[in-house]
């Protein structure tokens, strides 16, 4: 799906739902759609000020809460950064594959991971209301030219 489809999708699915998604708010997931890869709020600011000048970062701050409560947009929390979801309007659990060398991002879907997780978490007496897994590691492009990140300390208990 190209950035226009999406902008119309996203456009489309406020109005749904009576939500406004402004020309700013617009912008920032245009600027992230074109990215193709997570952006931290200052480096968007930074993408918004050269169109939009008065911009401040609670312009930004604003913006980015309004795209994640919409689903529009992740937030990648080992990174602080946000990337645009390709595949908004339903309810998903989200798993990154992250690059520790370019920073490139790939979001999956991991067969049975949820299920998984629910069935542990249920039978310690817990309910998942929402998961996001990053996993952190070198591409396949990365892997080929890199040297190779050093591995935390892992053994099986």
């Amino acid at each position: 799906m190209n950035n226009a489809t999406l902008i119309s999708k996203a456009r489309a699915y406020c109005e749904q739902r009576n939500a406004r998604f402004t020309p700013l708010r617009e912008k920032v997931y245009q600027i992230l759609l074109s990215k193709h890869g997570p952006m931290g709020a200052y480096e968007l600011l930074d993408a918004l000020k050269e169109t939009e000048s008065g911009a401040k970062p609670a312009t930004v701050y604003r913006a980015l809460d309004f795209l994640l409560d919409f689903g529009f947009i992740h937030r990648l929390e080992s990174t602080n950064a946000f990337v645009a979801c390709y595949h908004f309007g339903c309810h998903h659990p989200v798993q990154f594959l992250i690059c520790d060398s370019c920073g490139d991002v790939a979001e999956i879907q991991s067969e049975g991971l949820k299920e998984t997780l629910d069935k542990q978490a249920k039978a310690h007496g817990f309910s998942v209301s929402k998961q996001t897994i990053e996993a952190h590691g070198l591409c396949a492009d990365c892997q080929e030219t890199d040297v190779p990140v050093s591995k935390e300390s892992s053994h099986e208990c």
